[in-house]
């Protein structure tokens, strides 16, 4: 990346009001800074709940798991095989096998009979209890029977071809331990132990309002002046991606007095998100609902795209106001929502993936705020994605975006950059 040029560069949702009744963003916060304070006010859940294993992944554990019982049980047999005395095989080779008695087969949900004494064997499955005195187990493989009669062609030590009783999970192990993300393994170590229930943390609850009269419901009818309401769906699937509970509630008038009560509504909710009313305008209130109700923790982030985002607390819930254009609004709840909610989740941070690759044009920014680019990777280049804010398809179309500092004005083309992907 070159240094600096000093070009003049805005986007559509960041340009500085003109007309009468705006009020211009004061001095923007940096996005690290906006970052700390957005993670200081998500606090993570304490509410826990008991759920069923199958509803249990990805959720986190809310008490540590000791197992009753040893994982197996028993001692059993980890091929089909030929339970033995390990001593009997010692002499036998590929062209001198032993010869060894059968006494009775034991399939995985037998139980054996016959204990196992010298020149004898027991015939047993995959996960069979192993019969008292046998201490190893001879594969099929290298074996030959004849009725009852056993040929031995390899011999095999002690424990060879058996899993130990607790070899697993011993009695009074731990099996989960609080605080764990539950992945597929935890579950089945879950269920090894016989448990079919556990506690996890609940899951932030997140409502979601849509402000502005010209947004309506997708599946109804439209007319100019209108837009279908987008970010409502983004913000909620984002939720539900990072460990959250959405609750749509609807759009609310550009009124402050029907702001207020739609906050007043959320009562119950660990994080309040609207979108759209955070930017200048005269009818953007968000900012005012937020003074009058509790404490405004910031207005406007030096990002692009994304600066006119606010974030507040009303009795303790931190309310997050977004911006109604569908790029910037999506841009900024994957840079500050996710790992708001992951943290109230109790989960860990996403683990990002990125790729390397060279731009396939050059890139213009602008001086003095952190500007995230969408991209799509096309035969190892970057190919810009971002149209204008208030087009899904930036992100849609997009693979990842690309981070372009503060201090940087111009990428060339072919420099190489880092993909972070969606």
């Amino acid at each position: 990346m070159t240094r600096p040029r000093g070009r003049a560069h805005h986007d559509h949702d960041d340009r500085e009001p003109q007309g009468r009744g705006m009020r211009p963003l004061k001095a923007l916060l940096s996005f690290d800074d906006a970052l700390a304070l957005a993670m200081d006010a998500a606090r993570p859940v304490d509410r826990t709940e008991e759920v069923p294993l199958l509803d249990a992944l990805r959720r986190v554990a809310a008490e540590d798991v000791r197992s009753p019982i040893d994982v197996p049980l028993v001692d059993r047999a980890a091929m089909d095989g030929y339970a033995v005395l390990a001593r009997d095989t010692f002499r036998t080779g590929k062209f001198k096998p032993v010869t060894l008695r059968r006494t009775e087969t034991v399939y995985a949900d037998g139980v054996p009979r016959k204990r196992v004494t010298a020149g004898r064997c027991t015939e047993v499955a995959t996960g069979a209890t192993m019969p008292s005195g046998a201490d190893a187990v001879v594969m099929v493989e290298d074996t030959e029977r004849e009725g009852d009669e056993v040929k031995v062609y390899t011999p095999v030590h002690p424990g060879e071809n058996v899993s130990l009783r607790a070899e697993d999970i011993p009695r009074g192990s731990d099996v989960v331990a609080r605080g764990e993300a539950l992945t597929p393994a935890k579950l089945g170590a879950l269920a090894a132990i016989g448990r079919d229930r556990v506690r996890v943390y609940a899951r932030p609850r997140v409502s979601i309002f849509t402000t502005g009269d010209e947004v309506v419901e997708p599946g109804g009818p439209i007319r100019p002046g209108q837009v279908y309401d987008i970010n409502a769906f983004t913000m909620a699937s984002l939720v539900r991606e990072n460990g959250g509970d959405a609750w749509l509630q609807g759009c609310v008038p550009d009124r402050l007095e029907d702001l207020k009560a739609a906050i007043g509504k959320a009562r119950d909710a660990d994080l309040v998100l609207f979108s759209g009313g955070s930017s200048v305008g005269e009818k953007d209130m968000i900012l005012d609902a937020l003074a009058a109700l509790g404490e405004v923790l910031f207005h406007g982030i030096a990002v692009k795209p994304g600066k006119p985002t606010v974030l507040g607390r009303v009795s303790g819930t931190p309310v997050l106001g977004m911006p109604g254009y569908p790029t910037s609004c999506l841009s900024n709840c994957y840079l500050l929502l996710a790992p708001m909610l992951r943290r109230m989740a109790r989960l860990p941070p996403a683990a990002g993936r990125s790729v390397e690759a060279r731009m396939a044009k050059r890139l213009v920014s602008a001086i003095g705020r952190v500007e995230f680019h969408t991209v799509r990777l096309a035969d190892g280049l970057a190919v810009p994605a971002y149209k204008e804010s208030g087009a899904i398809t930036s992100m849609a179309h997009a693979d990842g975006y690309i981070e372009i500092p503060a201090n940087v004005d111009l990428i060339e083309k072919g420099e190489v950059v880092r993909v972070v992907l969606f």
